[in-house]
């Protein structure tokens, strides 16, 4: 109510100011007169809707500081490696969706399989772990064997520790390295951004499989 009756006063006082010009004035002038009012009016208007659109309630220009943000960023480089087990008494890696059966034995398109094991600093199953890594994978090409994968690298070391790293995106398996996005964080990564390379260490499909991760990511902390 405040705002429209203010408004109301601010055109009342822009015809006030623009008051009627005697008769012998010229149509030019009357015409300037008419124009800047208008042009008053419309930048009331901009203004009252912006103040509209501002003011709504739910958004806001938080404090970095508050938050735990550093004002520049940090750039890391993090190597790890993942032992995949795909039999035995106590598998890390499964699949739950068998693949189509026509793409049985060639691309697994239509496959999910979840995973959940250590990470580790070196190649070897018996090298000291820092962390796990817990995802999905999904077979999503007809033609050739390419994997969806969603991974969490859930990081149990110093600093890092109860923070994660999200990965996102293509994994062609047959490609010696793979380029996958960093999509996000939590923790020590919040707002980060960057890439992952993998590559496939060692692999038996009945058995186990080493993986190596090679990861680049940008961050506030």
């Amino acid at each position: 109510m405040e705002s429209k009756l203010s408004l109301m006063q601010f055109f009342l006082s822009s015809f006030h100011i623009l008051t009627p010009l005697p008769q012998e004035q010229s149509s030019s002038t009357m015409a300037t007169q008419f124009l800047i009012l208008t042009l008053l009016i419309f930048c009331s208007t901009l203004t009252f809707t912006t103040a509209q659109v501002t003011n709504t309630g739910f958004v806001g220009s938080p404090d970095p500081k508050a938050l735990g943000l550093k004002e520049k960023l940090s750039f890391s480089h993090f190597r790890f490696y993942f032992h995949e087990r795909f039999a035995g008494s106590n598998p890390t890696s499964v699949f739950v969706v068998p693949p189509v059966p026509k793409y049985n034995s060639s691309t697994l398109f239509g496959t999910v399989g979840f995973m959940d094991t250590a990470l580790t600093v070196g190649p070897e199953p018996t090298s000291k772990v820092v962390g796990r890594i817990e995802g999905l994978v999904a077979g999503t090409s007809q033609r050739e064997f390419i994997l969806l994968v969603v991974l969490n690298f859930v990081l149990t070391e110093g600093k890092y520790n109860g923070s994660t790293i999200t990965v996102l995106g293509r994994n062609r398996i047959t490609q010696n390295i793979r380029e996958i996005p960093v999509i996000g964080g939590t923790g020590v990564f919040r707002f980060a951004t960057g890439y992952a390379e993998t590559n496939t260490i060692f692999l038996d499909p009945k058995t186990r499989s080493t993986i190596e991760y090679n990861i680049y990511v940008s961050h506030y902390f």
